[in-house]
């Protein structure tokens, strides 16, 4: 009986020990995730699936776990809300560059899984999981067929970018892009079972992150320069293009897209506000952009150098906020572009004004509050969820004068020479006759 008894104990003990090893009962609302269940549940869902990845010894993880329940329970139906244990699927967890926990990642169909990096509790994470959402059905709105999160068809072409010696500094050095870089032998063999995960991550990344590859048989200069030594090596070149670090996560698309994006959030390119003084400058920083937010700002005169710095210091700090949206923020002075002036239908209600233009489809929208820096964020907010009231900029594009550039000096009145009667009568008052 006692025998019996110590069994029984035994596994009464062994149950709540794997129970709490897991972190999430089997009655628990959130999917529990394996190597078996992760391609089907995951990668070939045609809806949003937020994944924790966690480790069962992880404090932060524990502490997460009941506000992670609770997510599951209230997105039920609407978002997948999922876990998976990467101590004990570990091979898996490094194939997204799982390094600390928990880790959360939002797969949504057609697209690489991103980092949540929000606050750990059910509101933000409930607002951000109908976020990836609304996006889905936006893009579906608008007729992009969305398949699994990595269940693309793959197109037969790389958009891995072919770097040598005569391109590599201007096409890689000399950007202000972030570029990943494989250099690679043709006979490695390594190198052979990276080349279709490093196509489909060049695909998957198309538009956000670069990445280019050196054939180091073909070109050994650029191998010595930049000291490779096995191959494959990968190098990241980010704001510092003078020393790159190197990529030494896992090696396929999921670990490499995963990582690309991480080093995109620390490489944005630090916000700019500038003044539109010509018309290079409406071309390089409007051309491209989703949104071009285009202030114009009271004359010297009017705000002298503090109120303009004042202003342009709002401006920097609503760029600052919206860095990794894909906006630009240029300004003029009162009267210096006349014709784009016209063309917004600014001037007859005074400055400051703001106007978000978008060049290639030629319409804009006004900001119709104050020029206060509430009014200013929700405006861009707006906008970018597709803005309203969207005016057509008319059949011809605005044609910028080059002015010169603001000394960041207040204005200096100018002084007319004086005249006389006689010079503003035209005649000598001298030979008029009297009356």
């Amino acid at each position: 009986m006692a025998k019996l008894s110590f069994i029984a104990v035994t596994i009464f003990l062994f149950n709540n020990l794997i129970l709490s090893h897991a972190l999430y009962g089997s009655s628990s609302p959130v999917l529990q995730l394996t190597p078996n269940n992760f391609k089907s549940k995951v990668l070939n869902s045609n809806g949003v699936v937020l994944v924790e990845f966690f480790a069962p010894w992880c404090g932060h993880c524990k502490a997460l776990t009941p506000i992670w329940e609770k997510a599951a329970t209230v997105l039920k139906g609407v978002v997948t809300v999922a876990a998976l244990d990467a101590d004990a699927h570990q091979s898996l967890a490094q194939e997204y560059g799982i390094r600390g926990f928990p880790t959360i990642k939002v797969f949504s169909p057609g697209k690489p899984p991103v980092d949540y990096q929000g606050a750990r509790d059910v509101k933000p994470i409930a607002e951000f999981a109908l976020q990836q959402v609304k996006a889905l059905l936006k893009e579906r709105l608008n007729g992009k067929a969305t398949g699994g999160s990595n269940e693309k068809k793959e197109s037969t072409a790389s958009s891995s970018v072919e770097l040598n010696s005569s391109n590599f500094d201007e096409l890689v050095i000399k950007s202000k892009e972030l570029w990943i870089v494989e250099f690679f032998a043709p006979w490695c063999g390594h190198c052979k079972k990276l080349a279709p995960e490093w196509k489909r991550a060049s695909n998957n990344l198309k538009g956000k992150v670069k990445l280019g590859h050196v054939d180091c048989d073909a070109d050994k200069s650029l191998m010595s320069r930049f000291n490779v030594q096995g191959f494959p090596t990968i190098l990241v070149f980010g704001a510092d293009k003078d020393t790159p670090i190197p990529y030494e996560g896992a090696r396929t698309a999921a670990a490499i897209e995963s990582f690309a994006l991480e080093q995109l959030e620390t490489n944005v390119a630090p916000p700019e506000v500038t003044e539109l003084y010509s018309p290079d400058v409406l071309e390089e920083k409007c051309g491209s952009a989703a949104i071009c937010f285009v202030s114009f700002l009271p004359d010297i005169l009017d705000s002298k150098a503090e109120g303009r710095n004042r202003y342009l210091q709002q401006l920097l700090t609503v760029a600052e906020k919206f860095k990794r949206s894909p906006y630009s923020y240029v300004w003029a002075a009162a009267g210096k572009q006349p014709d784009l002036e016209q063309k917004v239908g600014v001037g007859g209600y005074g400055y400051p004004a703001l106007v978000a233009l978008n060049v290639k489809k030629g319409v804009y929208a006004p900001l119709k509050s104050a020029f206060e820096l509430d009014q200013i964020i929700e405006f861009v907010k707006e906008a970018g969820r597709g803005g309203k009231g969207n005016l057509p900029l008319g059949d011809t594009p605005p044609t910028i004068v080059k002015t010169e550039p603001w000394d960041g000096k207040d204005g200096e009145i100018v002084e007319e020479d004086e005249f006389s009667l006689e010079e503003l009568m035209g005649e000598d008052a001298s030979t008029k006759d009297e009356l």
